[in-house]
């Protein structure tokens, strides 16, 4: 894989990835949802190229359409196995032949993703090399959003590093 921009720090290669599979369980096809005239995946992808940080990205289908359509507006994509349980399963085939020193999971579902906020989970990794794991997280604002299941939430202890992600509330 040709890489589009130059590199950051010398010698270390980062690719972003967007896992992108037709059925999800909310929206079946959603990664193909046609948004202002182009699919979701697009969105994402053009969204991830405007990071300086990544100097690839690819998406990981298991779909020939939603693979169909990334290569037919130009971007890079890779088939994988329908088997996957998640979208890091799918980023891990697709990424297992490529040499890479950073991979960024992408989520395929968020179309206005702010190309800023995946620079700031990369520049830790770039950063400190102890560091191998980085995310970001926002402070929720809406009560309603700490029972939603849908959104994930973090606890993170003194040093801002993550104790916890979780889905579910449970009362004690």
């Amino acid at each position: 894989m040709k890489s589009k921009k130059a590199k950051v720090k010398k010698g270390i290669t980062v690719i972003g990835v967007i896992p992108a599979r037709y059925g999800s369980t909310r929206l079946q096809a959603k990664a193909l949802a046609m948004i202002h005239g182009k699919p979701m995946i697009q969105h994402v992808y053009e969204r991830c190229l405007k990071a300086n940080l990544l100097d690839e990205v690819l998406a990981a289908t298991d779909d020939k359409r939603i693979y169909d359509t990334v290569m037919g507006f130009g971007g890079n994509a890779v088939m994988t196995s329908k088997s996957h349980k998640s979208g890091t399963d799918r980023i891990g085939e697709a990424v297992k032949n490529i040499k890479c020193d950073i991979v960024v999971n992408i989520q395929g579902d968020e179309p206005m993703i702010d190309p800023v906020n995946i620079n700031m989970a990369v520049a830790p990794l770039l950063k400190d090399k102890s560091i191998n794991v980085s995310t970001i997280c926002y402070k929720i604002k809406d009560t309603k959003d700490i029972s939603d299941p849908n959104i994930v939430k973090v606890i993170k202890d003194k040093k801002k590093f993550c104790f916890i992600f979780f889905q579910k509330c449970y009362s004690l």
